[in-house]
């Protein structure tokens, strides 16, 4: 099937795939974020043709469906379709994504509920550090996206650290992958990837499973040539000690205690911590604000976590008056 955007008589295939993610497959700026159907930001206007959602998106209103809105990442053509919607040069993928298959390596356990799995690609593919993929777990008809951790330097083998969550499906397909079992993988994604070329030192902060996108970009950052002269600082928040982790991952780069550094904070009440902490409190947002304050607006800002957690950050780089240019972050729900 063909898909043509009104107005400039661009047009893509778009065969056995969502209108999104052969848009992006054809290099295409489509915008998005989430790709999971929860954030919004992929919606288009059908102007003539059929269409179905492959899932019901979550994002997607009584009020879209009048207006005949769509979205992008869950849409699947019935027919030749034209579009209305604007793209966008910066969301035009470097490395194009691709549907590949997949062998389960093994896991490795990070913290009491973190995990880091790795797959042994069919073919080799890259990755810009941050970025995420959609993986297809046996058993489970929609896929689910996780921010890689490391890609091998082959390319060849991609890591995720998730964290599973007690009664999760997609943790429970996770906690039963037998070795070399087929998994399918489909990426990469996403726009909050290291941007080498920016002036600026770089802050990372994370939280929960959002550990994976920001090792990821840290590493590359630590050995990046471009970046030899700036300061990297790694923020992690966690409710107790247990959940504190990244530390043993950072001590191996370069520059680890000089021009890199790693500072824990930890949410919960100190009577609720038996094994006592003498490091940061509060949340997350609330330990950047105290420890860089009015600074912030000097840094390259890369975040990822729990959404009330993402949503303060935005919040307070907003009224700290960060440019949004310098702020980075895939949204999920």
């Amino acid at each position: 099937m063909n898909i043509i955007l009104e107005g400039d008589h661009t047009s893509f295939p778009c065969e056995g795939d969502t209108i999104l993610r052969a848009a992006l497959r054809a290099g295409l700026g489509f915008p998005y974020a989430c790709n999971t159907g929860s954030c919004g930001n992929c919606r288009f206007t059908l102007v003539e043709g059929s269409i179905t959602h492959a899932s019901p998106p979550p994002a997607w209103s009584e009020r879209d469906l009048k207006k005949n809105r769509w979205m992008g990442c869950q849409a699947v053509p019935q027919s030749d379709c034209t579009i209305k919607l604007r793209l966008d040069r910066s969301y035009e993928p470097m490395h194009k994504p691709r549907r590949m298959a997949s062998k389960f390596v093994h896991a490795t356990q990070i913290t009491h509920d973190i995990f880091e799995f790795s797959f042994a690609l069919d073919a080799p593919m890259q990755a810009l550090p941050g970025q995420y993929a959609l993986i297809y777990l046996p058993g489970m008809d929609m896929p689910r996206a996780y921010s890689m951790c490391e890609i091998s330097q082959g390319g060849d083998i991609w890591s995720f650290q998730i964290k599973l969550v007690p009664g999760g499906a997609g943790s429970a397909a996770l906690g039963a992958l037998e070795p070399a079992a087929n998994v399918g993988i489909d990426g990469p994604y996403g726009t909050a990837f290291l941007r080498p070329e920016a002036p600026r030192d770089i802050l990372c902060i994370a939280g929960g499973s959002g550990l994976s996108p920001m090792i990821s970009i840290t590493r590359a950052a630590a050995h990046s040539p471009e970046l030899t002269g700036r300061t990297i600082h790694f923020v992690y928040g966690g409710r107790m000690i247990r959940d504190l982790c990244g530390q043993p991952m950072l001590e191996t780069l370069p520059g680890y205690g000089h021009r890199l550094h790693y500072w824990p904070v930890l949410s919960n009440h100190p009577i609720d911590d038996p094994d006592g902490w003498t490091g940061a409190r509060g949340y997350v947002h609330e330990a950047i604000s105290e420890k860089f304050g009015d600074e912030l607006g000097n840094f390259e800002i890369y975040f990822a976590g729990p959404p009330p957690m993402a949503g303060a950050i935005k919040k307070l780089l907003f009224e700290r008056g960060v440019p949004q240019e310098q702020v980075h972050y895939d949204e999920f729900y």
